[in-house]
């Protein structure tokens, strides 16, 4: 087992390296992207300093939208916009353009989520004083959702090693596409497991991780 073990590690840092290139730029798209789609999700609601019926109900179509399609016919639907984007349809910097699509909406949600929870007598008392909605949003909103974002990232990390492992399935390289040629196509289960068992580690600790930044954040 030892042997297999030795034989298979080059495949296995190779895959784990695509895994987290597929993740990290997913995140860092959908923390750039999905953070000012949540929150303009949230200002332009009903009641609030920037409502905008027009506005909320649009954005709220689309990220639906997006967020309805199943990942592995998202990732396929968008072949020909990947291709024109970085050139090819296979690897982990083309599956990204799918993650990414796909985590962006996803984060709004939770960032719209998390602003919902603030109270809105404090939004309601700093409208009062004459504060900007820039203000609003930077100094009461954000603050506030700090703890949320950061458990909301979490979450987001999580879904996107999932959405990585589909990739593998068709060409997207990473830990799902060494559990689908090794694992399953030659029916070894000790590469099955193995990539199981990294999947589940990496979960756990970015969990951990993401659970511990969030309560520092919130006692700070």
């Amino acid at each position: 087992m030892m042997d297999q073990f030795i034989t298979l590690l080059p495949e296995l840092n190779k895959s784990f390296l695509e895994t987290l290139i597929m993740v990290a730029i997913g995140l860092g798209v959908a923390l750039v992207a999905g953070l000012p789609l949540g929150l303009l999700l949230f200002v332009t609601d009903r009641g609030l300093f920037l409502e905008n019926k027009v506005v909320k109900s649009v954005t709220g179509i689309i990220v639906n939208l997006v967020r309805s399609v199943p990942f592995i016919i998202l990732l396929v639907f968008l072949f020909p916009f990947t291709n024109f984007l970085v050139g090819s349809t296979t690897g982990p910097v083309a599956a990204s353009v799918a993650l990414s699509v796909a985590a962006i909406p996803f984060y709004a949600r939770i960032v719209e989520s998390s602003a919902r929870d603030i109270d809105r007598g404090v939004i309601e008392a700093a409208i009062a004083c004459g504060a900007s909605p820039w203000l609003i949003i930077k100094d009461i909103i954000f603050p506030e959702i700090k703890p949320g974002l950061i458990s909301g990232l979490t979450i987001t990390a999580i879904s996107l090693i999932g959405y990585s492992a589909m990739a593998g399935a068709i060409g997207g390289g990473g830990i799902g596409d060494l559990a689908i040629r090794y694992g399953y196509y030659r029916y070894d289960n000790f590469v099955m497991f193995t990539t199981v068992i990294i999947l589940i580690v990496m979960v756990q600790v970015i969990q951990y991780a993401g659970d511990f930044l969030a309560k520092y954040v919130k006692k700070g």
